[in-house]
């Protein structure tokens, strides 16, 4: 049989997957002839790229990056798709292996996407044109994205637009990191797939493998983010961002272990394509909103691989309207908190991990999802936060994230509720360190953070329980809020005040064990004016204080303040309550007669700091940010208060 007639005949046979158009094969004496090499002139248009001669020097390296146009002879389909390739309900997704021999990619298993609709073909021409883009660092495009070979389609049809579009692109393994982190043994077959030792475990700063399943995690979440981040910096830098990043979009290849992020269908220009509204004004505006929003999906990648509880719709789709209603990312800890602790009251794997090294892991998801997409963190910048950097990294970090750290290392000691004299003393060494390094000292930012709920954590005064006194009736404090509101037609910086205590009554006979009982509320509320004002830190002024100068000096945080001494004094923001008109209710579930209520009322007040009951002993605020206040009492005590966003709350 002559060759062309060979040629023919195996065209005729080559399997077509259902509903693919079998493409014109010709036939020919010189099989690569069936393999043509384009480069690719970026264009919006709609029409499919047009081919222009392929020059000698087009290869792999420095150069035009080749766009090839495959037959459907080339392949050898499979009959089975991997549950890992993710397709939109326009496009088809078949396996295939290149059975050209004269093709550099023979052997090797592809992926055929065939796109249908006018939409889904305008994202496979927009993938082939940011291969034009991206050509002068192709090593860094394959290694961190999905690449794109070619595509395959009728001439005829590739002329009239009317034909399906099929794209060519990488083969990176089974799953996407949505269905590996699905797997109920992820994490021992993600290592094996990264092959991680110890040359690949020091790419995050670490020396050794190993460990425990909360070491093991952070170490393998550490290598995909850097990864990701790396490869969507690399799109940032060359003036594009993606705008489609998530799990199912994102592929760890067992080749050269890089995290690929998914075809860039949907890549954006940072500079507007019509001249008339191109400004550089609106080019920065643009660039920085495109930034902003690919490193908002990086923050909700990062959680999901993190808190394992977000992979549940509903709990994601809770999440996501926290954050949509406009709330602080910073308060998520204290957000989440119930749905971490429900099935282990120690903390899972996932709180465990963003708690480490001071809470850096929240302060990085914080900063990812900022509400402002000014605030957000860049690339750059995130890859250098402590959270991604090993222990065999130094890391210098900034003031925030030392702030950060005290105020987290704070949070953690009031919840661990072991007040041995050890735990006090260092919980007011880190509040007065907070108090130096107070962020927000004028009183116009004290007026814009001081709306809303926050709870009491802590106070540095008197702690009286109810273990040696046995007082009855039995009540236990559940709850402490205090709630500051706009006042209506408010001037001169009014607030409302309102302080609410939540508690339970107790059975006497056996309240150590059974926590059970009638729930009450104790409220007060009142007014107050914020001024600006200042607190007294040197042994003149303030002679018995718990403040002295070493307090603030000593330890590794003190060098965070960069301080040779202690300053004589601090910026505070007075709160000056209104003693006259106060409102003090008290409600409980069961009937009480006065004598009772009276007793409760009492025991209330003893357990309770003096500052909640009575709020005209509250007389400044020393620090303030949009997670954590501190308050002083007329005594010279410090409330710690966290704002409160539960779910139960929201």
């Amino acid at each position: 049989m002559p060759l062309a007639a060979a040629a023919a005949a195996a065209a005729a046979a080559c399997p077509t997957p259902i509903g693919l158009p079998r493409p014109s094969c010709r036939a020919s004496a010189h099989p690569r002839c069936r393999l043509r090499r384009f480069r690719l002139e970026a264009s919006s248009s709609a029409s499919a790229p047009a081919p222009a001669p392929a020059t000698a020097g087009e290869g792999h390296g420095a150069g035009p990056c080749p766009v090839v146009r495959f037959d459907m002879s080339d392949f050898t389909v499979a009959d089975r798709v991997s549950v890992g390739l993710h397709g939109r309900s326009d496009e088809m997704i078949f396996e295939a292996t290149v059975r050209d021999p004269s093709s550099e990619l023979y052997g090797s298993t592809v992926v055929l996407r065939q796109l249908t609709s006018s939409q889904a073909k305008r994202r496979g021409r927009r993938a082939l044109e940011v291969l034009k883009k991206l050509a002068r660092r192709q090593m860094m495009y394959h290694s961190y994205a999905m690449q794109v070979h070619g595509y395959v389609t009728p001439s005829k049809a590739m002329e009239e637009d009317d034909g399906p579009l099929v794209l060519v692109h990488g083969y990176h393994g089974s799953y996407s990191l949505r269905h590996w982190l699905q797997l109920s043994d992820w994490l021992p077959t993600l290592e094996a797939t990264l092959a991680l030792d110890e040359e690949q475990v020091r790419r995050v700063g670490d020396d050794s493998i190993g460990g425990p399943a909360v070491t093991r995690q952070l170490r393998l979440i550490r290598i995909l983010m850097r990864d990701l981040l790396i490869g969507v910096n690399y799109l940032h830098s060359h003036g594009m961002a993606h705008t489609e990043l998530r799990l199912e979009n994102v592929h760890v290849s067992p080749v050269d272990k890089h995290v690929k992020v998914g075809i860039l269908g949907n890549a954006v220009d940072f500079h507007d394509s019509d001249p008339s509204n191109s400004t550089v004004t609106s080019n920065n505006e643009r660039r920085k909103m495109m930034i902003a929003f690919d490193m908002r999906c990086v923050g909700f990648i990062m959680a999901k691989m993190v808190l394992r509880e977000l992979m549940d719709p509903s709990t994601f789709l809770t999440f996501k309207s926290f954050l949509n209603k406009g709330n602080d990312p910073s308060c998520l800890r204290e957000f989440l908190l119930p749905v971490l602790t429900q099935n282990s009251p120690s903390g899972n794997i996932g709180l465990q991990m963003l708690d480490r090294n001071w809470g850096a892991g929240w302060n990085l998801l914080a900063l990812l999802l900022a509400t402002k997409s000014d605030k957000r963190i860049s690339c750059v910048d995130a890859l250098r936060h402590p959270f991604l950097c090993g222990p065999k990294w130094r890391i210098s970090p900034t003031v925030n994230v030392v702030r950060w750290g005290l105020g987290s290392t704070a949070v953690r000691l009031a919840e661990d509720y072991i007040y041995g004299h050890p735990q006090r003393r260092r919980l007011a060494h880190f509040i007065e360190l907070m108090e130096v390094l107070n962020p927000n000292s004028r009183t116009e930012n004290w007026i814009h953070l001081l709306p809303g709920r926050w709870c009491l954590l802590y106070s540095t005064g008197k702690h009286i329980g109810l273990t040696f006194r046995q007082p009855i009736p039995r009540v236990l404090i559940t709850d402490a809020f205090l709630t500051f509101a706009q006042a209506p037609e408010s001037v001169d910086h009014v607030l409302s005040l309102t302080s609410e205590i939540g508690f339970k009554i107790m059975p006497e006979s056996d309240w150590p064990h059974d926590k059970s009982g009638t729930e009450g509320n104790l409220s007060v509320t009142t007014s107050a004016r914020v001024t600006s004002g200042r607190i007294y830190t040197n042994a003149e002024d303030m002679k018995g204080s718990r403040i002295t100068p070493s307090s603030y000096l000593r330890g590794k945080w003190g060098k965070s303040s960069n301080m040779k001494q202690l300053p004589a004094s601090l910026p505070a923001s007075s709160i000056n309550v209104d003693e006259d008109e106060v409102d003090v209710s008290m409600s409980c579930g069961s009937t009480l007669n006065v004598n009772s209520a009276g007793k409760v009322l009492q025991e209330v007040r003893t357990q309770t700091p003096p500052e909640m009951f009575d709020l005209s002993k509250i007389v400044c605020g020393t620090y303030i940010d949009s997670r954590l206040m501190i308050l002083h009492g007329v005594n010279g005590s410090a409330l710690l208060f966290i704002r409160s966003n539960r779910m139960s709350d929201s």
